[in-house]
């Protein structure tokens, strides 16, 4: 590679102006700016037009990025041990053809896995949000890490800021939770995990991460992507900033602002947002990328592109992706619109990320393709997926090792249905993917397994009822897999950003797939219903990636099954639990009673609202663990008070607590400490999340141990949209219930006097 000239952060105006705006451009798509041709990479005019144009360019986005969109796939994309060959082809050019010799960053989707031929695809976070086990969530980001920076990635674009709070949004499955706390748990434990932790420069092994969406996307009206988010400050701070609060203090890389707007003020024009709570509030120093042509949206805010662009630079927005507007920065500048030192400060960022990824001030370091390194990683992805069913009934199960089954449901041999949105193609063939129906003939033979699927996601299929009547007739058990899929074709309709113009058939998720009804499609219930009255045992296994009205789902079943999307080998995780393995998930966000009743989450404010009087919603289930867990959980005595000071100074409560497994198998059990907390004159939630233990307790034994309850778990939000220590009391307990029960612990955050002033 031709030798880099060292430039450092501070020194932006070592560029001219046109070069420094090319370094806050992040326009090209980049699987456009180089081509596999005969065997090898060539950059294209797309790409050579654009370093012209400015002298150089900040980052490129999705080099080895495939899918529909892209329109990549394994017989034209870039082979994954010819990943580095193909960005040192775009940075080669970029390097020697740039004002200063100033490399870019290699930018790629990486919400569960690579979005790369032969990337790794893992769980989605709605299943590891499930799984509630951080120090896998931890172990299984910096896996990813590696094989991503081992293809020469710098910059992974990482879901994980949106909180799930309307079923209907179509990203639910890249939520953690309903709930901020767990989400903020999650988020901590992948951004140590990819980035190796500290403020320091991130090395080989691990990748810079942006995270995404700042903020309040999970808060739009009627669950509509990028629509507005109409709550207040306190909601805005307690649900939707509390994840990035978390990653900010594991020193995340950069964030990525959302589409939407809260309050009226879109993120990317929100200086309130990006510059004075976030940076200036919070003391965070990263860089700030905007979300997919979402500078350009400003302009139903702005009369110009340039205006848009200045708007979107003053907010604290370093790096555009695929807007127009910041190529009008040269326009804003001239018109007073944005001043010099504006432009400088973004620059500054940009090259500090660089700088500490390893790309400034000497040679890089080669990346090494190593296929163990993904093996590796599809091990830790199976474990995850094991750890993510949710068993809300077991009464058919287990079922008898002998057993004739009756396999129906449109994803029992789907794939694609265990995936998730934001995947790239599998290989064919493809040895490393299990569906239900392989995992059950590996299991039980082909000829014990019956298979028909019944139905379409949405629709019926004609001439069902026989092969349905079928499958059915001389077999011991129904086991019918209903839910969902965030397949993408590669004929559908795409938006500029990516995401599918309009849902597919057979599409149900994903980003720009949002519902209005979140009941599982009629066609689905009526295989189920087929299944229930042949009288035979009926085991409903639900593989979604958002939460679905399972009212009738239960009523028809003597087992169900709620598995988020798993990941390619998902169906053997569910076919050992159906024949006896503990499932080990919880629901990590509120299934709904009824299509009417959302949105609706376990930690909503206690109300004196009676409710419906058309829909009581009965089933709505939130938080279950599997029946059967032999494990008994209980809380010790907590330390019952501390003062404000001391906990806004870094003291801590603990909550002792005895994990007690009487199984005859090792079992790693990942434990709630929920709460419900008195704040003066705010009315409480009814529960939330402290804090998430998961201890390995041995056959027949037990281990103790403790929650320790920090300023993060305990605190407050004030007014400037910073966490703040305040008296309070709080209840605590580990039962899997909604409302404080009798032997709930007691912890109380007090003044100086040691009380908590309920009357000021």
């Amino acid at each position: 590679m031709t030798p880099i000239t060292p430039i450092t952060p501070t020194t932006p105006t070592m560029l001219d102006v046109r070069a420094r705006i090319g370094q806050v451009n992040q326009r090209l798509k980049g699987w456009e700016a180089v081509r596999w041709v005969d065997g090898r990479p060539r950059i294209t005019d797309v790409l050579r037009a654009e370093v012209d144009r400015w002298g150089g360019i900040g980052a490129v986005y999705g080099v080895l990025r495939a899918d529909p969109w892209s329109g990549v796939h394994w017989g034209n994309g870039i082979p994954p041990e010819r990943s580095a060959e193909a960005y040192a082809a775009v940075q080669d050019h970029v390097v020697a053809h740039s004002d200063g010799a100033v490399p870019t960053l290699f930018v790629e989707e990486v919400p569960h896995g690579l979005q790369a031929l032969g990337g790794t695809t893992v769980p989605v976070n709605l299943a590891l949000g499930a799984a509630m086990d951080a120090e896998l969530v931890e172990e299984l980001a910096a896996a990813v890490a590696a094989e991503v920076r081992a293809r020469g990635t710098h910059v992974a674009l990482v879901s994980g800021l949106d909180v799930l709070r309307d079923p209907r949004w179509g990203r639910a499955e890249e939520c953690w939770s309903e709930d901020a706390r767990l989400a903020a748990i999650m988020v901590r434990a992948t951004v140590r995990g990819m980035q190796g932790g500290g403020a320091g420069p991130i090395d080989q092994q691990h990748v810079a991460v942006v995270a995404k969406h700042l903020a309040g996307q999970g808060a739009g009206i009627g669950g509509r992507n990028g629509s507005g988010a109409p709550i207040g400050r306190r909601e805005l701070a307690e649900v939707h900033l509390a994840p990035a609060h978390a990653a900010a203090a594991e020193h995340v890389a950069g964030f990525m602002a959302a589409y939407n707007d809260v309050d009226g003020v879109p993120c990317c024009g929100n200086r309130e947002l990006l510059t004075d709570t976030v940076r200036d509030g919070w003391g965070w120093d990263g860089l700030v990328m905007a979300d997919g042509t979402a500078i350009d949206r400003l302009r139903d805010t702005t009369p110009d592109p340039a205006t848009a662009a200045a708007v979107a630079l003053r907010a604290g927005v370093d790096l555009s992706l695929w807007d127009e507007a910041y190529t009008h920065l040269d326009e804003a500048l001239d018109r007073g619109l944005v001043d010099l030192a504006d432009l400088d400060r973004a620059v500054g960022r940009v090259l500090a990320l660089k700088e500490r990824v390893g790309l400034l001030g000497g040679p890089p370091v080669p990346p090494v393709h190593d296929p163990a390194r993904e093996r590796a990683t599809a091990v830790l992805a199976d474990r995850a997926a094991r750890r993510a069913v949710v068993a809300l009934d077991t009464r058919a199960l287990p079922l008898a090792p002998d057993s004739t089954v009756a396999l129906l449901g449109p994803n029992a041999d789907d794939v694609d249905a265990l995936l998730g949105d934001y995947s790239p193609p599998r290989p064919a063939p493809d040895p490393g993917t299990s569906t239900v129906r392989s995992a059950l003939e590996a299991r039980l033979g082909p000829d014990r397994v019956r298979h028909t699927a019944g139905s379409r996601l949405r629709h019926p299929l004609p001439d069902s009822d026989a092969a349905v009547a079928s499958a059915l007739t001389g077999a011991d058990v129904a086991v019918v897999v209903l839910g969902g899929s965030s397949r993408r074709a590669y004929d559908d309709g795409f938006e500029d950003n990516g995401a599918v113009s309009g849902p597919a058939p057979d599409t149900t998720n994903g980003e720009g797939v949002d519902l209005a009804s979140v009941a599982v499609p009629e066609a689905q219930l009526a295989v189920l219903r087929r299944a229930h009255a042949s009288g035979l045992p009926v085991v409903a296994v639900v593989v979604d990636g958002r939460p679905r009205v399972l009212t009738e789902v239960r009523a028809f079943a003597d087992a169900v099954l709620v598995v988020p999307f798993p990941g390619p080998t998902g169906g053997a995780a569910v076919v050992d639990v159906l024949f006896g393995a503990p499932a080990e998930g919880r629901l990590p966000a509120t299934w709904p009673g009824a299509d009417g009743v959302v949105p609706v989450a376990h930690d909503e404010r206690l109300e004196t609202a009676r409710g419906y009087v058309d829909v009581t919603a009965p089933n709505t289930v939130t938080g279950l663990p599997g029946p059967g867990r032999a494990v008994d959980v209980a809380l010790g005595e907590a330390t019952d008070a501390i003062t404000v000071s001391r906990l806004q100074a870094g003291g801590t409560v603990r909550v002792p607590v005895t994990v007690t497994n009487a199984s005859p198998v090792h079992r790693r059990v990942s434990v709630p400490l929920w709460g419900r907390r008195r704040e003066p004159g705010v009315r409480p939630r009814r529960r939330v999340l402290l804090a998430l233990l998961t201890v390995d307790v041995p056959p027949a034994g037990a281990v103790a141990s403790s929650f320790v309850l920090d300023a993060e778990a305990l605190g407050t939000w004030g007014s400037d949209l910073r966490p703040l220590a305040t008296p309070l009391e709080l209840d605590c307990w580990t039962a899997d219930q909604l409302d404080p029960p009798g032997d709930a612990q007691r912890v109380r955050v007090t003044d100086a006097d040691g009380a908590v002033p309920w009357i000021r």
